[in-house]
């Protein structure tokens, strides 16, 4: 079994720093909750490296609100609940939807400036919704202005501290309560963070993957130091993978967003043949992971390692003015995407499980919350609907600090004292090396299609590597290389447990959905292992 704890420690002996609430990590979910908590609390903000290195940054589609008049929270609840394939909680979704507007005037209220036409909010459309709901900042660079804006609010704010380059080594828990964190400092040395309310906005885990959309600190940290802490673990089996990823040699895995497709961009397979309509009545317009498995088909039919997004046949000036981050991305590796085929291929790029939470955002561990991607609050299901992800933020971002208002402060005084266990020095092989090593079995064993086969092989490699947990760890690569570990294990372990095919997790030896068998959860707790709970529309 995975310890509760990375390291060992005795909080007697160490710094104690407390405060009424602390935040980790720095996307929407972070600002945006450490904001809305300062109005009345005092608030220590963490992140690994600066406020600004976040997935949210790197978020080009928008954020999926109702705002026009043609549009309606029962249509996007119907296109939420359709995405999640019998996974979501109709009660999380009906809260995004119906609170959702409010939250996007809220960011506008702190200063987001939304891109505007005719003097009212552009909206466009993207896969899979029915309707325009979706708005954007500077055309493609939605959650990077988000961030800015947020940014600046919470720099300002008296009662927000925010602490850069620290690392979140675990949470401190007594009876089912979380006390607050154990630090790392950036000189190595480790303190006692002690709060009211602990909230996880620490992100996904798309550096589990070889191939990934997210920045170099979406290591999955929060899952894995919310399940060492007791939490249960949610639908981990279910991971997006962006079906176009920039596939070009000496380029990142830079995201091509689904609003180019939602303006009219079309694939093509490299013989330059459309294949979509082989795989799907919506063609380029399908859910994320319907695309992405054609894309991948086609790639194997034509022994290729991309296929092409075409956008050459839509006006130039409308292709730079809508996209100017994707457009001026590509032509610094010479790419011209109003007059050049652009190569794309699947990459990691969302984690719709996460840490369970009820619709206050609280985790099964008293006083410890998650928000955004790290959460699974029900609203996303087994696949998540295209720029939800932001909305759910702010959504329920809002319903934490609500709650967290109706706690009472900490018993201070019946703190845990000390944790200890036999460890071994770590062994010198380079954790960059291991990484490397975990990043690609994800890709060969637990991607895009699956098979029994394949994931026990996976599981196999993963755990040779579980010896780490017996070793002293010090740096913050070996923190992130344990909780990779953790989070490849709840991957494949759910994945291999799941025996049929839904939403994001697709299995070639159970191609089929099976609602009779398997509308439910698979929840991950570390003292009990899998066990199964029944998905609230059944």
């Amino acid at each position: 079994m995975i310890p509760q704890y990375l390291v060992d420690f005795d909080l007697q002996g160490l710094p104690v720093v407390k405060t009424d609430c602390l935040v980790i990590g720095s996307g929407i979910a972070g600002l945006f909750t450490a904001i809305k908590a300062s109005e009345d609390r005092k608030v220590i903000m963490i992140t690994k490296k600066t406020v600004m290195e976040s997935n949210t940054r790197y978020a080009q589609g928008g954020i999926a609100a109702v705002i026009s008049e043609d549009d309606s929270p029962a249509y996007h609840r119907q296109d939420t609940l359709m995405a999640g394939a019998g996974l979501n909680s109709s009660a999380a979704v009906d809260v995004l939807v119906n609170e959702g507007p409010e939250g996007v005037r809220e960011l506008i209220r702190l200063g987001t400036i939304f891109d505007k036409e005719n003097g009212v909010l552009a909206l466009t459309q993207e896969g899979a919704h029915s309707h325009r709901r979706i708005l954007h900042a500077n055309g493609d660079a939605t959650g990077y202005e988000i961030v800015r804006a947020l940014a600046e609010q919470a720099a300002r704010h008296e009662n927000i501290e925010t602490w850069d380059d620290h690392y979140v080594v675990d949470l401190i828990t007594e009876d089912g309560e979380c006390l607050g964190a154990l630090v790392q400092r950036p000189d190595g040395g480790r303190l006692f963070l002690q709060a009211d309310a602990t909230i996880l906005c620490s992100g996904g885990a798309g550096q589990l993957y070889r191939y990934t959309t997210n920045p170099e600190v979406a290591t999955g940290d929060g899952v894995a130091i919310a399940y060492r802490a007791g939490a249960h673990i949610r639908d981990m089996e279910f991971i997006q993978f962006h079906p176009t990823a920039l596939s070009y040699p000496g380029a990142p895995r830079f995201l091509i967003s689904e609003a180019v497709r939602g303006e009219g961009a079309v694939l093509r397979n490299i013989n330059g043949e459309r294949f979509m309509e082989r795989y799907h009545e919506l063609q380029e317009l399908a859910p994320r992971d319907i695309v992405a498995r054609a894309i991948v088909s086609e790639m194997e039919l034509t022994k290729s390692t991309f296929v092409y997004l075409d956008i050459t046949h839509e006006p130039a000036d409308m292709v730079k003015h809508r996209f100017p981050t994707i457009y001026a991305t590509c032509m610094s590796y010479g790419l011209d995407i109003t007059s050049d085929w652009i190569p794309v291929a699947p990459a990691a790029h969302y984690m719709m499980g996460g840490v369970k939470t009820d619709l206050s955002g609280e985790s099964t561990v008293a006083r410890l919350f998650a928000c955004g991607e790290v959460s699974s609050t029900g609203v996303q299901g087994a696949n998540r609907l295209a720029s939800n992800s932001l909305s759910e933020a702010v959504v329920f971002g809002r319903r934490i600090i609500e709650r967290i208002r109706q706690l009472p402060p900490l018993d201070r005084d019946n703190l845990p004292s000390a944790y200890h266990q036999a460890r071994v020095e770590a062994p010198a092989q380079a954790i960059v090396e291991r990484r490397l090593k975990l990043q690609k079995a994800m890709v060969r064993y637990a991607g895009l299609r699956r098979n029994r086969e394949m994931l026990n092989k996976g599981l196999d490699e993963i755990k040779r590597q579980l010896p780490i947990f017996n070793t002293k760890l010090t740096t913050r690569e070996e923190y992130e290389f344990a909780n990779m570990l953790t989070c490849c294990l709840l991957i494949t372990e759910s994945a291999l447990a799941r025996e049929e095919s839904r939403g994001a997790h697709y299995r070639e030896d159970y191609p089929l959905r099976s609602d009779a068998q398997w509308q439910k959860h698979l929840l991950q707790i570390r003292e009990l292992g899998i066990v199964e709970e029944l998905s609230d529309d059944v």
